[in-house]
């Protein structure tokens, strides 16, 4: 549909094709808009992110989103790469130590606590504030932070990932009023059902999440090319009134106190 055309975005976090970022930056081409593609180093060597770059020509620029040198030279390379400022990005940056680690929200490292805020919501910040000193972002430009609803509601595996989504979408908020009132550029998060991703998957008790979900959507549980849809639609010049939101993409478990499936599978009759 050319719903991209013209459109120079810069994309983050693609690792292989189940990744949500990956499915975002192939949509996003197949619309018509230019990529820049970044990763952290260590995920450039493990992943496939140079399969993805080949199919929809865009340059590869390492950055460790963590690291402000890292993070200016990422902007000022892809504004040298669009000649210019570019029309947004796909913030899709997230992983915890304490997961990976196996310790529970009772038990964390307060070492591996402050990475999982780092990497997974501040390097947020990081990017729309150097963004903001070089005014990297065109007006009316469109910035989108993938989140979970853990950020809302208690979900026990999820572990410190919970508080990182929190941060995050109160990143969207408040940078989205800066950058509204300077350049129109709306920033928003959208909270995705469970995702069969590779990060996802690691999440411990995943599939009880995915399944849980499912039955409890009325749509049931939206997946990483209907997201990418989503984001597109949000890149796009149809949506240029929305900001500061976290958008539930999620089939409708936001909303839903129980469904029949849960009630049924959960009944017992009184004697």
């Amino acid at each position: 549909m050319g719903l991209l055309e013209g459109k120079k975005l810069l994309i983050t976090g693609a690792l292989d094709e189940k990744s949500i970022a990956w499915k975002v930056a192939e949509r996003s081409f197949e619309e018509g808009a230019q990529i820049v593609l970044t990763n952290a180093p260590a995920a450039l060597r493990f992943g496939k992110v140079k399969e993805l770059a080949e199919k929809i020509t865009a340059p590869i620029i390492p950055a460790d989103a963590t690291n402000l040198d890292d993070i200016h030279n990422l902007i000022e390379k892809t504004m040298e790469h669009f000649g210019g400022p570019f029309d947004g990005f796909l913030h899709s940056i997230g992983m915890s130590p304490n997961i990976r680690k196996k310790r529970e929200y009772t038990n964390l490292n307060y070492d591996f606590y402050i990475k999982t805020l780092d990497i997974s919501a501040i390097s947020l910040h990081k990017m729309l504030q150097v963004c903001w000193e070089k005014d990297a972002l065109a007006e009316w430009a469109s910035v989108i932070a993938l989140s979970y609803i853990a950020a809302q509601r208690v979900f026990p595996k999820y572990g410190d990932m919970a508080d990182a989504k929190a941060l995050l979408e109160s990143i969207v908020r408040n940078f989205g009023y800066w950058y509204g009132k300077r350049k129109k550029v709306r920033i928003n998060a959208v909270s995705q059902s469970p995702t069969y991703t590779t990060a996802g998957s690691s999440v411990p008790g995943f599939d009880a999440f995915f399944n849980y979900a499912d039955k409890m959507s009325p749509l049931g549980n939206a997946d990483a090319d209907e997201c990418a849809n989503f984001c597109v639609a949000l890149f796009s010049d149809l949506t240029k009134k929305i900001t500061m939101h976290t958008i539930y993409h999620d089939g409708g478990f936001h909303a839903t106190g129980v469904s029949v499936e849960i009630m049924t599978e959960f009944e017992t009759k009184n004697e």
